[in-house]
């Protein structure tokens, strides 16, 4: 988990990069975040204020010179909140990560049982996204001071099978992370250990970020943005300059409105795909259970047939020495 499998060489993305942590309320999300950026950037459940419920980015210079920016995510896709609320954060999300995500980090508690709901979680997203989502995908597992690392390692050795398929799914990419520890050198290590892996990530998918439409949509809103403002305004009156930053303005919100739309309509069409998924998975199920229900109360049917034989042959047994012991009297 994040060992020597991640250590070869390889050129490292010169550009910045982008994290976007996402996982439940509890799991340890936002302090993930608050120990990659070495603060306090987000209120977390360690927090005593309320924990936030909309998307935040912080951003910090790494040793290299490198900037990783790392977007916290209000359990978007653990469905929670409604389709439009969560439409709302998606865009906003993508809108901070405009060029693109070179790793999502699915946040799970080591001390808590892997859910379903937390296999659906990542099912979700790769619905939603497409499959090449999953290459971008590392798992972190919080609660590490209660949980080490081989405990960690015997305990998804042994978990229920769709945990172990999330696990194949993101090729062992899983890290193990101490949110509580004010041991800098833990600190360090563990950082270390998760920017090799999210390296590795990158390197493996050509230092090139996940994007897609809808991404490239929202960066054709920013570069149209930023290519009006290099044209500079002179020769504009003050009040024509307001005038065009509003038409912008306008321009953009339209623009991210109908990215929105866009966004909750393939959200509630993931949903309903989803919910077609586990409603097969159910009836296959349920098929399965009545097939062998069906096979146990045969076989009990055959059992008791044979129990019901064995009970006639011990009784005719027993009829036929009560007669042999009648003649053996008789003659005699």
């Amino acid at each position: 988990m994040g060992g020597s499998q991640y250590d070869d060489d390889w050129v490292l993305p010169s550009a910045d990069i982008t994290l976007v942590l996402v996982g439940k309320l509890g799991y340890g999300k936002s302090a993930t975040g608050n120990s990659i950026l070495g603060r306090e950037a987000f209120v977390s459940e360690y927090s005593h204020a309320s924990v936030t419920n909309t998307c935040q980015m912080g951003s910090t210079t790494l040793k290299d010179g490198r900037t990783i920016n790392v977007i916290d995510t209000p359990g978007l896709f653990d469905m929670t909140i409604s389709p439009d609320d969560a439409g709302k954060e998606i865009v906003k999300c993508m809108n901070m990560a405009k060029d693109g995500i070179h790793a999502v980090l699915m946040v799970f508690s080591a001390t808590s049982r892997f859910s379903r709901e937390d296999a659906s979680t990542v099912e979700t997203i790769k619905v939603f996204f497409g499959e090449k989502i999953v290459d971008h995908m590392i798992l972190v597992f919080t609660y590490g001071d209660l949980v080490g690392e081989s405990k960690l390692r015997n305990m998804l050795n042994n978990a229920p099978e769709y945990l172990q398929n999330i696990v194949e799914l993101c090729q062992n990419r899983v890290v193990i992370f101490d949110n509580v520890t004010n041991d800098r050198m833990r600190q360090a290590q563990q950082l270390d250990k998760l920017l090799d892996v999210v390296d590795f990530v990158c390197a493996n998918n050509g230092g090139k970020p996940f994007s897609d439409q809808m991404f490239t949509r929202i960066k054709e809103v920013h570069d149209r943005e930023k290519e009006v403002h290099t044209m500079g305004y002179s020769g504009y009156s003050d009040e024509q300059i307001s005038e065009l930053k509003k038409e912008i303005h306008r321009t953009r919100d339209e623009q991210l409105a109908h990215i929105t739309s866009m966004v909750e309509e393939k959200l509630n069409c993931t949903v309903e795909k989803l919910q077609e998924q586990l409603m097969e998975e159910q009836n296959a199920r349920l098929q399965a259970e009545k097939v062998a229900y069906e096979a146990r109360m045969k076989s009990e049917e055959e059992i008791n047939k044979l129990k019901e034989s064995l009970r006639k042959a011990q009784l005719e047994n027993e009829e036929f020495r009560r007669l042999a012991a009648e003649r053996k009297c008789a003659i005699l």
